[in-house]
């Protein structure tokens, strides 16, 4: 590789590290703005609808943007994206002008955000993991770019709680200065992204393709193991959310005034904790297959969920922002079990991505596609188990949680496995 490659893949791999994070600033808007909507009686129960309308754009979106990448390749792809994302944010910056009907106005700036960034998510994940060289070390560029990715989940939902105040009086005019941020960064990026060169992986008009992604087994379960993980990931911080915004009504005991704000940083605590586990994961990426790691990862995470809904009354202490300052909050030991289980799912991604697509050649991009299609678990499971919440309790609704996680150990140990290695990849 030439001094000049090598220079264009740095360009590129840190173009898709701050692309990556950009996906979760948009993502994370949502299911925090829910818990505004949430405290008008007319939909408070469908606080994670706005989620599952962000990520039910991944169902619409996820094949035509894989397909995108092979037509007009990765840099156009990920400035069609954003500015996708730009219109996105302003619908939803509009929602907050037009009464109850906003929160109509607010599903539909959702599912445009939802489109922009499952194209990103289609441009990073096979940038980074060919840019990194494949296998482990194409996992730890990915688990690299997950870390900022975490960083700016981490974010989003404590400013937005920080924002709110107490759920039960708060406006979308309260996060305008949120929303007026994401579309500033979105408009300096389109700029930028016009003058950044990037290398072009897997663009090629006249490839045959004699089969498709479906056509091996471990890809097709890998697809689902998305499905499922992105629901897990998304239900753990956000449904625990929902539970302690709603403060001592749902037994978590929480002063209703600060328990917006609480609950933001609580969750925000998760995708921190993701931040770090991402890091670790970076670190050790190289060293430790994608199989060992994920295998690791999901069993702690499954002892973590069952002790959570255990605990059901314990209380414990942990680091809060209330609204006002930092202190040591009293919040169910529940809580703290759930937000730990950030350290698993954290690598979880890149190993799936991993698994799933090794051996697939050619057939990468359109692999791609359909791993963004398969995103949409992110909205379904969560929205399912709001509802299991509402019809039990909030803890109960972890056994969903756990479900989801005992197939991702099973994919993992048994479903990963390449058993179509006679079909031709190149």
């Amino acid at each position: 590789m030439t001094t000049q490659q090598k220079q264009g893949n740095i360009v590129g791999i840190v173009t898709m590290i701050f692309l990556f994070g950009m996906v979760a600033f948009v993502t994370n808007l949502a299911a925090p703005i829910g818990v505004i909507w949430k405290s008008n009686p007319d939909f408070s129960n469908l606080g994670m609808l706005g989620n599952m309308m962000n990520f039910l754009a991944y169902l619409v979106m996820g094949i035509p943007a894989g397909k995108l990448l092979t037509k007009i390749g990765y840099k156009k792809t990920a400035l069609g994206a954003i500015a996708v994302g730009l219109v996105g944010v302003f619908v939803q910056y509009l929602s907050g002008m037009t009464g109850d009907a906003g929160f109509y106005v607010y599903l539909t700036g959702a599912f445009i955000a939802g489109i922009c960034v499952c194209m990103l998510n289609t441009v990073v994940n096979p940038m980074l993991n060919t840019l990194g060289g494949g296998g482990n070390k194409g996992n730890q560029f990915i688990q690299i770019g997950g870390s900022f990715n975490s960083l700016m989940a981490t974010l989003t939902p404590m400013m937005v709680g920080a924002m709110i105040g107490e759920a039960s009086k708060a406006a979308i005019g309260d996060v305008n200065t949120l929303l007026y941020i994401a579309m500033g960064v979105f408009a300096v990026t389109f700029v930028a992204l016009l003058f950044i060169p990037i290398t072009e992986i897997h663009k090629a008009e006249n490839v045959v393709y004699e089969k498709s992604p479906w056509a091996f087994r471990h890809f097709v379960m890998g697809a689902i193991a998305i499905f499922v993980y992105v629901g897990v990931e998304v239900g753990i911080p956000y449904i625990l959310m929902f539970f302690l915004a709603d403060g001592s009504a749902a037994g978590a005991g929480l002063p209703a005034a600060t328990a917006a704000a609480t609950a933001g940083f609580v969750a925000g605590t998760y995708w921190f904790m993701m931040m770090i586990g991402r890091f670790v994961g970076s670190a050790i990426g190289a060293k430790v297959s994608s199989k060992a790691m994920m295998s690791f990862t999901t069993l702690i995470a499954i002892v973590l969920v069952i002790a959570a809904i255990f605990s059901t009354g314990v209380q414990a202490s942990m680091p809060v922002f209330t609204g006002s300052s930092f202190s040591m909050a009293q919040v169910p030991l529940s809580a703290v079990l759930l937000v730990l289980c950030g350290l698993c799912t954290s690598v979880m991604w890149g190993a799936i991505f991993n698994l799933a697509t090794e051996g697939l050649g050619k057939y990468v991009p359109l692999a791609s596609g359909i791993f963004m299609m398969m995103v949409v678990g992110g909205g379904v499971l969560p929205f399912l188990q709001e509802q299991l919440a509402y019809a039990t309790s909030y803890m109960t609704s972890y056994w969903l949680v756990v479900a989801g996680i005992g197939y991702m150990l099973f994919f993992a140990l048994v479903g990963s496995k390449n058993v179509n290695k006679d079909i031709k990849i190149d």
